[in-house]
């Protein structure tokens, strides 16, 4: 592989999903890290990336919610307007964090009467700025890497919560290892937002689907919905709709 196509291929690795480990880039390209580190630092120093230890988070999500910086911005609007379908007066609905939750939270309407309980940054500046919808913020240690808080304290808080709907904005999605992350913290607040809710709602673009992290969140059983920027009978998601999975 071209050293071109090598950082292209790391860009849309970073974009995709938000956070990458240099020794994951490695195995997937066949290089050195040492190769992983240097084109790393040529991406960071052309401001493309932004260099964490041990990999790369994206320059999009961490220093910029201006439409014209999201990675795929039109897909993920796409799927807010398709969430917002789901939502209804007097609702009790948990969120994650993400630019697609970032848009679910623009999208809302605005005489929509519900409670909104999330951990996210954004998505709290967004959600406050509807006028007819409460909003309590889960608090505790905030993750500089995804903007949302992360902890005992906020896994004890979110164990309280009966919520009618989750929306969890996801990192990766495959038919055999179910939904997966790249962040031990995360992982664990998203475990228990799923055991707090009735319904369970995967918001993610497609280029997600059939990609695969290092640690599990939960299995295909535990989704209820998966919402894509695509037609629902897109040949993508038969396997999905195989398994159970409602698409919208």
């Amino acid at each position: 592989m071209l050293k071109r196509e090598r950082q292209e291929f790391i860009l849309r690795e970073v974009n995709l999903h938000n956070r990458v480990l240099t020794s994951d880039l490695s195995e997937a390209i066949s290089v050195s890290e040492d190769t992983i580190r240097r084109d790393l630092s040529e991406l960071a120093d052309s401001g493309k990336i932004i260099k964490a230890h041990g990999g790369a988070l994206s320059r999009s999500f961490h220093t910029s919610f201006q439409a014209n910086s999201v990675y795929s911005h039109d897909k993920k609007k796409c799927i807010a307007q398709k969430a917002v379908t789901l939502l209804r007066d007097g609702q009790f609905i948990l969120s994650g964090g993400g630019t697609t939750i970032t848009e679910l939270a623009k999208a809302l309407p605005a005489t929509l009467q519900a409670t909104f309980f999330t951990g996210s940054l954004p998505a709290a500046i967004e959600y406050i700025q509807h006028p007819s919808v409460d909003v309590i913020f889960i608090g505790d240690r905030i993750s500089k890497n995804s903007r949302i808080t992360v902890g005992g304290d906020a896994i004890e808080k979110i164990n309280q919560i009966n919520a009618d709907i989750c929306f969890l904005g996801i990192n990766a999605l495959d038919m055999e290892k179910g939904l997966t992350d790249n962040d031990w913290d995360v992982v664990q607040i998203k475990k228990a937002m799923i055991r707090s809710s009735k319904k369970v709602v995967a918001l993610t673009i497609a280029e997600k689907l059939n990609t695969q992290q290092k640690i599990k969140v939960a299995g295909l059983e535990e989704l209820d919905m998966i919402i894509t920027e695509l037609d629902s009978d897109d040949k993508l998601l038969d396997p999905f709709h195989r398994a159970g999975i409602q698409i919208l």
